[in-house]
């Protein structure tokens, strides 16, 4: 037995020793071919902003930025803001400038809302029931959310001041928001 696997051993070790010889000498004998990659580089315009664009969104899909006007999101912030960018049909953020003061406004509709909506109930956020706003309605600091015929929206307001102060500009936004769907 003992000479069986010493054979084996002797031939294992002369295989794997003759293998490492040939690929070693396989690497020194040919170099790796080589490739020219030529890659011509072409200035593409600049984009053009992002505006909220129907027809990009599914059909019977709530398009976030027709929701809440340019106008009416400056009016709840009391600053001029950017046009609102839309991340997809169902979202849409209106920025203030970037010398300030600190402004924003962002819609959310269908399932990122109702996502947002309850986190925040996970996260033990206090909500007032907003009466007369679609199907039902909540306010928290700082956010409206609201379900008409199916679909959530909620609407957030960035400002450094006390929501408390915001919450009736809100809901009212709310309200014309909900009439839309």
């Amino acid at each position: 037995m003992r000479a069986r696997v010493f054979r084996w051993a002797t031939a294992l070790s002369l295989v794997t020793g003759a293998l490492a010889t040939a690929a070693c000498g396989a690497s020194a004998a040919s170099p790796a071919p080589t490739a020219t990659v030529t890659v011509t580089v072409t200035e593409e315009p600049a984009a053009a902003p992002s505006t909220p664009d129907a027809a990009a969104a599914p059909a019977g899909a709530v398009v976030a930025c027709e929701l809440v006007t340019h106008e009416e999101a400056e009016k709840l912030a009391g600053t001029p803001l950017a046009d609102g960018v839309a991340g997809d049909p169902s979202s849409c953020r209106y920025t203030g400038p970037p010398t300030g003061p600190t402004a924003q406004v962002e819609v959310y509709a269908g399932d990122g809302a109702k996502k947002v909506l309850d986190i925040d109930r996970t996260l033990k956020h206090k909500f007032t029931p907003v009466p007369g706003v679609g199907d039902e309605a909540y306010y928290e600091d700082g956010m409206v959310f609201f379900l008409k015929s199916g679909t959530w929206v909620g609407i957030r307001l960035v400002l450094l001041t006390d929501p408390e102060a915001n919450r009736k500009p809100m809901e009212e936004l709310a309200a014309t928001a909900a009439g839309r769907l």
